[in-house]
């Protein structure tokens, strides 16, 4: 049994989970707080982040490694890289742009946007520059055709879905305009299209319950 490790608050936890449930792999849940510096966690994720898997061969960390390795491992669960080498790198290609090209430079926002923190002037005005670089190059590679590599719901929609919102909705606070809207990526309709798959739907209700006063 793969044990899922994180907060369902996380967007690369839910990227993961939403993988998991896509490709019917059993597995349970395990309540885990980022940056923790317990021996526990940092012997399974040594940077202390999440999400990790604990399986029986041991534990792994990094959501992409996770979810090739789930790919790799459960090769008779549906198929959310295509067989295909070419089609297959076209997929990884979209998820690291869409983690490393988009996601990965508004996160500097989310404390400000999101969790009530300050962002430096500086870091507003250095993402202010990067981003609309990068959205013009994601959107070259993106097809919307409605999913992100095509007429296939792929692993690239795991990682869209739960990091594009964000990426909107990170920009929209800090600088009154939603960055990728604003160059042309309709994210909303996709974002919806992608939300009423059932996982989906199963993985945004844990994610609301997880905010809700305890």
């Amino acid at each position: 049994m793969i044990t899922l490790c994180g907060f369902p608050l996380s967007n690369y936890y839910n990227k993961v989970k939403l993988v998991l449930l896509e490709k019917g792999i059993p597995f349970a849940e395990e309540y885990t707080k980022a940056h923790s510096h317990d021996e526990a966690v940092l012997s399974r994720s040594p940077l202390g982040k999440v999400p990790f898997i604990k399986t029986p061969q041991g534990a792994l960390c990094e959501s992409q490694v996770i979810v090739d390795y789930l790919e790799a491992a459960y090769p008779d669960a549906p198929r959310l890289i295509p067989a295909d080498a070419w089609q297959a790198a076209k997929v990884r290609e979209l998820v690291t742009y869409v983690e490393l090209h988009l996601e990965l430079v508004a996160r500097e926002l989310y404390p400000e946007a999101f969790f009530g923190g300050q962002v430096s002037e500086g870091t507003k005005k250095r993402v202010a520059r990067l981003l609309p670089e990068n959205i013009a190059a994601f959107k070259r590679l993106a097809r919307f055709g409605p999913y992100l590599a095509g007429d296939t719901f792929t692993m690239a929609d795991c990682a869209g879905w739960v990091s594009l919102p964000l990426v909107g909705l990170a920009t929209k606070t800090i600088y009154g305009e939603d960055f990728l809207a604003a160059a042309g990526v309709d994210w909303k309709p996709y974002a919806r299209l992608i939300g009423e798959r059932p996982h989906a739907v199963k993985v945004a209700a844990d994610r609301k319950a997880d905010q809700m006063p305890k």
